[in-house]
Order: structure tokens, then C-alpha cells, then sequence
């Protein structure tokens, strides 16, 4: 059995006091442990902000590449080495902004790795410009009067893209946060898992509205697979499909001895609830001045899908392995020998 402090690395910490990357490296330490993936066979590449200073704190191999392109080089080194276990950490700037569509190809592709996206909707390294996921109206250091634009809900890219696996964790909740990385790695695809993480000097309280202990258990709700979609103090509320407003099905709050509440499926291939169930919720990051209310649904935390698929690095090594069983040239070397020409 490992231990945690095995995949500490020796440097400084370096976030924040209070930031919330501090949790989820202690998270994924602890994570690691329990994969029980030697420290020899681990890879962590990022690219650049708060959370891509990770590789540094972990003693694993690792790459701080450059703003954006974490998701390229990650791709490159679990293609080429399939047998390494490969986290890439990235945050809502360098993965949702320059990073963008290395993000969503690596998910079309299902490329087998864990992305821990760290959303805390803010650029905190640069100190204090709005991100894509910072809400309409949002004043920031780069927009004085206010953002016009619309942000990007992660969960809403991940599914455009065919995602396989799909989380999301609170910085607050060590237990569920390191159960979502664990499934992460037991998945044989993409799996993301979206981090809302608190930037304590810069956006200061962004995800208080469910990570306040009093009304977290109100507006929160982690789902396992298998169980009841139950929430609340006690468990005392449910959520159910409701079909009677027309052609379009909603989901709706219930009491928790209602019989129409729903068991979680993470693993059902059509991902129409999965989709509904990762969006709830996100109203309240759309626009400044959003306020939740007792009749809102829930924010979903945990698992919310894990299906299987053909993954990336799979494919480009068996079609190598096919190729090269015709084929009499079985390194580069050996091919460039031969009298084949190739024409510009």
C-alpha cells in the first residue's frame, strides 16, 4: 500500500494561503496512493497558470509546457508511451481560452488521460483578468465596466465533444474530490474532472454559494453510481423526471420517498440526463448578480458519466503494430535504408 507523502515532491508549495489548488494537490496525492501507480510510471504535464505549477509538487515525471498546449504534449507522451499514467492539470484560462482546441480534440479523440480542470473563473497568475468562465458583467482588472461576453460551461464542451467521462469537485470536499480522481484513472478514455477551486486573492468566494457548509447539503448534489439522486439535509430531497410540460423532459426537486426518483446510471451510453444533470446549477455562474433560491435545482458534484470507448492511443498503436507486421522496415532507421523516395 502507498502513501501519500510518497508523491510529495520537495518543493515549496507555492499557492496562495487559502487558495483552493492546495486541497487538490493534497487530493490527487492521496489519489495516487490509492491507484497505487508507481511514482516511476506517473506523468503530470500542464501548461501555464496557478494550477500548472502542480508537476512541481509531485513526485512523479512531469512538464510545465507552455500557456495552452498541456492537452498536445499530453496527447504525444501517452501515444507514444501507453503504458504511463498521464494527468494533465490546466485551468479554466489555458485550457478554455488558447488552449481551447487542444482541449476539445483530446476529448474527441478520447485520448486515454485525467484533466483536472481547476475552475476558479479568473486569471489568478496574471493577476485578476476575467477568464471564460467568468460571468457576464463581471468587473476584473481587464474589463473595468463589466464583461459582455457569455462563458463557456465546461460541462457543455466536454459533451459537445463526445465525452466519455465526465466530474466535477468542490476544493472543499477532500473525500469526493479524490474519489472522482480515482474513478478518473480507472477509466480507459478522457476522463475531466472540473475543479471549483476558490481564488482567495482574486475572486474571492466565487463557488461560496455551495461551498458555505450551511447551505452546501441545499444546493449540492454528489452522485454515485448506482444510488438514489438524493440531496439535502438528511437526504430529504430527490430529483425526478417531469414529462409534463410538453415534448422536452426537466428535471425537478421531489421529496426523497417520491418513487420517481431517479438511481444514478453513470454508465448509460445515451447521455441526454448526463448532460442535463452536469448543467443544473449553472445559472448562477452565467451572469453577475444571479442569486439561487430554494426551487433551483441542485449543483451536480461526483461522477455524473463513465462510458467505454475506443480510446486514441489504443488505435494509433494498433494500427502501428498492423503496419509493421507487413511490413520489413520496423524502425525508422531501417526505413529510411531502403530505396523508397518520398516525393514533396
Amino acid at each position: 500500500m502507498m502513501d501519500a507523502s510518497q508523491f510529495k515532491s520537495d518543493q515549496y508549495v507555492r499557492f496562495c494561503p487559502g487558495c483552493g489548488d492546495h486541497a487538490i494537490c493534497a487530493a490527487l496525492q492521496k489519489a495516487m496512493a490509492q491507484i497505487g501507480v508507481p511514482t516511476y510510471d506517473t506523468v503530470v504535464i500542464s501548461g501555464i497558470g496557478c494550477s500548472s505549477r502542480m508537476p512541481h509538487y509531485l513526485n512523479t515525471y512531469g512538464f510545465n509546457t507552455i500557456h495552452g498546449r498541456g492537452g498536445a504534449v499530453a496527447t504525444g507522451v501517452k501515444t507514444s508511451h501507453p503504458e504511463l499514467t498521464v494527468w494533465q492539470m490546466t485551468g479554466d484560462g489555458d485550457c478554455l481560452a488558447i488552449g481551447g482546441n487542444h482541449f476539445i480534440h483530446e476529448i474527441r479523440r478520447n485520448v486515454d488521460l485525467n484533466i483536472c480542470l481547476f475552475n476558479n473563473r479568473i486569471y489568478g497568475l496574471t493577476k485578476g483578468q476575467y477568464s471564460p468562465t467568468s460571468p457576464k458583467g463581471f468587473v476584473s482588472k481587464s474589463s473595468p465596466f463589466g464583461t459582455v461576453e457569455r462563458p463557456f460551461v465546461p460541462a457543455e464542451l466536454v459533451f459537445g465533444a463526445r465525452g466519455t467521462f465526465f466530474a466535477r469537485t468542490l476544493d472543499v470536499d477532500m473525500p469526493t474530490t479524490v474519489d472522482c480522481m480515482v474513478q478518473a484513472h480507472r477509466h480507459k478514455g478522457a476522463s475531466v474532472i472540473e475543479c471549483l477551486v476558490n481564488c482567495v486573492i482574486f475572486n474571492n468566494g466565487t463557488h461560496s454559494w455551495i461551498a458555505d457548509r450551511e447551505t452546501r447539503a441545499d444546493r449540492s448534489i454528489v452522485l454515485r453510481h448506482g444510488e438514489k439522486m438524493l440531496f439535502g439535509k438528511d437526504n430529504g430531497k430527490g430529483l425526478a423526471l417531469d414529462c409534463s410540460q410538453g415534448l422536452i423532459p426537466r428535471l425537478i426537486v421531489v421529496p426523497a420517498d417520491d418513487p420517481r426518483v431517479l438511481t444514478h446510471d453513470a454508465h448509460e451510453q445515451d447521455s441526454t440526463l448526463h448532460r442535463m444533470l452536469a448543467l443544473m446549477g449553472q445559472q448562477q455562474y452565467m451572469e453577475m448578480g444571479n442569486t439561487p433560491s430554494d426551487t433551483d435545482l441542485p449543483i451536480a458534484l461526483g461522477v455524473i458519466r463513465d462510458v467505454e470507448a475506443e480510446t486514441y492511443d489504443q488505435a494509433v498503436n494498433a494500427q502501428i503494430n498492423e503496419v509493421r507486421s507487413h511490413s520489413k522496415a520496423q524502425t525508422f532507421d531501417q526505413l529510411t535504408a531502403t530505396l523508397e523516395q518520398w516525393e514533396m
